[in-house]
């Protein structure tokens, strides 16, 4: 099939809004959410780093899987889809979905402390789906990345038949 450069254009530019809106929720959302936690708990000053340190630490792979899908449609522009070095950065998107999903199940424990105290229990539904969103991400990274696989078995098979 002929693919012509450029036709994955609006889905880069997804991601680039993606990573934007992510970079306005680091600079403006987290800290007023951290000093929010160390108003609700002045006598525990770690809470408001830990916060920090979690949510950071929850957009580090999530701007590396950006990084990733756009390497892959890049790829898919090349007409290169069906590589291995596709099956990789598939894997590597898995992986930093179950490392977001990791990072928010850690930080669980501090959004029930800000919902107990506050009395939003929201917040913690917001946790919970951030963590299964994250989560069904990995699970369709995987899936794709074992279609893939079949793929290009498939492909190097009828190359070597043919």
């Amino acid at each position: 099939m002929n693919r012509k450069p450029g036709s994955t254009t609006f889905l880069k530019a997804v991601l680039i809004v993606f990573a934007l809106a992510a970079l306005a929720l680091c600079i403006f959302a987290v800290p007023a959410i951290a000093d929010f936690a160390a108003e609700l708990y002045p006598d525990f000053g770690y809470i408001q780093a830990l916060l920090m340190i979690d949510l950071y630490g929850a957009a580090v792979p999530f701007y590396i899987a950006l990084y990733q899908a756009f390497k892959l449609l890049s790829h898919i522009d090349r007409n290169q889809a069906f590589s291995e070095h596709s099956v990789q950065i598939l894997r590597n998107i898995k992986y930093c979905a179950v490392a977001i999903s990791g990072m928010f199940t850690l930080g669980l424990p501090l959004l029930y402390l800000l919902a107990e105290r506050d009395d939003a229990p929201g917040i913690i539904v917001i946790g919970l789906i951030l963590i299964f969103a994250s989560m069904v991400i990995a699970v369709f990274a995987a899936v794709l990345q074992k279609l893939l696989n079949e793929a290009i078995e498939l492909k190097s098979e009828n190359d070597l038949t043919v």
